[in-house]
């Protein structure tokens, strides 16, 4: 059996890796795609290292874009197997997917007036709505803690990472030469306190271990207070200074927090009368969906529900659709919350939000998770910047940019390596860490092999190895 690693390697976009068998099957794992790379990223997107055509199976470990984004390519290019997954990984990748299509259409229109300009002839959107709604005809869902048996030599079993919304380890046992091998991919990994879903559980002994590594140099601050620091930031911004706090967050998982913390505020009473704008479409049918799971929500939120119908709506929340709707929040001028997609300030409505923001003083920009080092939501974080670039035009800087790290969806140092800890490490061949900026992984590794783990290797885009 061999093994490539084509994308998330030492990156932490772009989860892509192939397994092919020794009769020849090809898997994929994860078929994500790479995001915040700048002019790099179409051309990242496009070269996939492999024929789609060739591909009998897609194990998807979940639903986030750097995860699922390319399943619509590879259609397109003529994969036909079946993509693997969860039920609620499922429900998400079909809105989020269709979401992708579209931005893709947009953008394309976008980067074809500028290459008119330019002389150049016009290029295809990477894909489109289309082959968003043709790829969910693979999609095969698969309950937790089941075992899926794909043929009789290989089978998987989804259990819970804790990190959004039906994600999952992917626990593959493929029978090679009259041996089993067990191979276990963790896909993205939860915090073990995560405020709306199951947290993360024990996963199945495994031979060989692909797993992440995002924080794998850093600890999260203790998240006890998340709620006061969100409500300090709240009053100091809208209340204090009358301005508007503008909150860029991915549209799965981590606005469904922050709007069941801002429940939570409200129902204590402790919320200050201001109207706060959920400013996405799909952050809209996202949270339909998660309505749709209460089997993946934890016990603070089901002791919520008994005396809550609705732990994600309250009397001055508002949810978004529209163009129109969204534009009408540059002349409001009341304080308000508005939050709104992408996290990393890579796209989405929250980029022209921040442009018409962040030079008002009253204001304040907050970031809720990891944003990739070239990303817009990472340089603006950088100390002492005075001025932003965004959508090609300068703004001077004089909202205040805030962070609260204890929303982020990944475990951190300490948190990846005690959800390991349910592996016999002595029983571990080898173990891959993706998904992870190079120098940071460099660290985890040594502070795995200080814990007894060996045979570690950080793979480069491309590599292969066989096991």
């Amino acid at each position: 059996m061999k093994i490539k690693f084509i994308g998330a390697a030492r990156e932490v976009t772009g989860s892509k890796h192939l397994i092919t068998t020794n009769e020849g099957k090809r898997i994929l794992l994860d078929c994500g795609m790479f995001q915040g790379k700048g002019l790099e990223t179409d051309s990242m997107n496009r070269n996939l290292m492999f024929d789609p055509a060739t591909i009998d199976y897609l194990i998807l470990s979940h639903a986030h874009i750097d995860h699922s984004g390319l399943i619509p390519y590879i259609y397109k290019l003529g994969f036909r197997g079946s993509v693997i997954c969860t039920s609620a990984t499922r429900d998400l990748c079909a809105i989020m997917l269709a979401d992708s299509g579209h931005i893709q259409e947009l953008d394309n229109k976008w980067f074809n007036k500028k290459r008119e300009k330019q002389g150049l002839k016009p290029v295809e959107p990477i894909y489109d709505e289309l082959d968003t709604e043709k790829c969910m005809e693979l999609f095969i869902s698969v309950a937790f803690d089941r075992r899926f048996y794909i043929n009789d030599k290989i089978n998987v079993k989804f259990t819970n990472t804790g990190h959004m919304l039906g994600s999952a380890v992917v626990n593959l046992e493929l029978l090679e030469d009259g041996k089993k091998v067990h191979l276990a991919f963790t896909g993205d990994i939860g915090r073990p306190h995560n405020r709306i879903i199951h947290p993360p559980t024990a996963f199945p002994q495994c031979d060989y271990l692909i797993t992440e590594s995002t924080y794998g140099d850093r600890l999260h601050p203790a998240d006890k207070d998340t709620e006061q620091d969100l409500l300090k930031i709240v009053q100091d911004t809208c209340v204090t200074k009358a301005g508007k706090l503008i909150i860029p967050s991915f549209s799965i998982g981590r606005t469904q927090e922050i709007v069941f913390v801002l429940n939570n505020l409200f129902n204590k009473g402790l919320l200050p009368k201001i109207e706060v704008f959920v400013d996405s479409p799909l952050s809209v049918n996202a949270t339909d969906i998660f309505r749709l799971h209460p089997e993946c929500m934890n016990e603070e939120v089901k002791q919520v529900i008994k005396t809550d119908p609705d732990p994600f709506g309250f009397n001055s929340l508002h949810y978004i659709k529209s163009v129109e709707e969204s534009k009408a929040l540059n002349d409001y001028h009341n304080p308000c919350i508005i939050i709104s997609s992408s996290g990393m300030l890579e796209a989405g409505r929250v980029k022209h939000h921040v442009a018409n923001n962040v030079s008002n003083w009253r204001n304040t920009i907050l970031i809720v998770g990891y944003c990739t080092p070239s990303s817009l939501g990472a340089r603006i974080q950088e100390p002492g910047l005075r001025y932003i670039s965004i959508f090609g035009e300068m703004h001077e800087i004089n909202a205040s940019i805030a962070k609260i790290e204890a929303f982020s969806g990944h475990g951190d140092y300490n948190e990846m390596k005690a959800f390991l800890s349910c592996q016999n490490k002595q029983e571990i061949k080898k173990t891959f860490l993706v998904h992870g900026e190079y120098e940071v992984q460099k660290i985890y590794a040594e502070g795995l092999k200080a814990d007894g783990y060996q045979n570690i290797e950080i793979p480069k885009a491309g590599e292969e190895f066989v096991l």
